[in-house]
């Protein structure tokens, strides 16, 4: 059994190939981007447990990366990677978001230590928010599973997908080209009506005895948001 996927960020492909024996030897998976532009490709569709990333890199370097990820909201644990002994690069790591610093030349097994000690401290949390709800509505995402005042609601893949999206985000606007790209990964211009669509089946499910929670903000997105209390 898996123990996790670790994503390596280094432009350096030797120091890849050495983290990614180690780490399959220490039973994790892992994928690999040569820079920081290419690590978030791969984040549009990989969720990896942990990412291990060089500071210095071209085209887009591991702050540059890290402060991108956590202002997109993903919050991904980190371990910076750097062949500098300033402390003030690994303050600048820290401030940006990253969960431990590793300065080159690291032992492997000092390595592999720190990234089961992040993953200790953080899938707690992780686990803690597998279950998502508002009002009356709850979606759990390890069982797959969405209720409505404890009554099964059956949901397509889609419509799933859709609605812990937005519960993840409750009480934020988000566009429709947020959602084109984080439901269905179409990350370019497109007049679609498939959002509107996939609303209309939500509302359809859930906005019942008085319960509406999904709000058209006009000409930005949608949100959904918390009953008011005695409602």
């Amino acid at each position: 059994m898996s123990q996790g996927l670790i994503m390596i960020v280094d432009d350096e492909i030797g120091v890849r190939e050495l983290l990614t024996d180690a780490l399959r030897l220490s039973g994790f998976e892992t994928i690999e981007a040569k820079d920081g532009m290419s690590a978030l490709t791969l984040l549009r569709k990989a969720k990896p447990d942990l990412l291990i990333v060089d500071v210095n890199m071209p085209i887009m370097d591991g702050f540059e990366l890290l402060e991108r990820l956590r202002e997109s909201g993903n919050t991904a644990p980190a371990i910076m990677l750097t062949a500098r002994g300033d402390r003030q690069d690994v303050s600048k790591g820290l401030r940006l978001g990253a969960d431990d610093y590793v300065t080159k030349p690291f032992g492997l097994e000092e390595l592999i230590l720190r990234v089961q000690a992040v993953l200790r401290r953080t899938k707690p949390a992780l686990t803690e928010s597998a279950i998502l709800t508002c009002g009356p509505i709850s979606l759990n995402e390890d069982t797959y599973e969405v209720t409505f005042n404890a009554d099964a609601v059956e949901l397509s893949k889609t419509e799933f997908k859709l609605l812990a999206h937005l519960l993840a985000n409750k009480g934020r606007v988000l566009s429709k080209s947020n959602l084109l790209s984080a439901v269905w990964e179409i990350d370019f211009d497109t007049d679609s009506s498939v959002v509107d669509t996939y609303i209309s089946y939500l509302r359809r499910k859930f906005h019942k005895d008085g319960f509406e929670c999904i709000k058209t903000v006009r000409g930005v997105g949608f949100q959904i948001i918390e009953p008011k209390p005695g409602k």
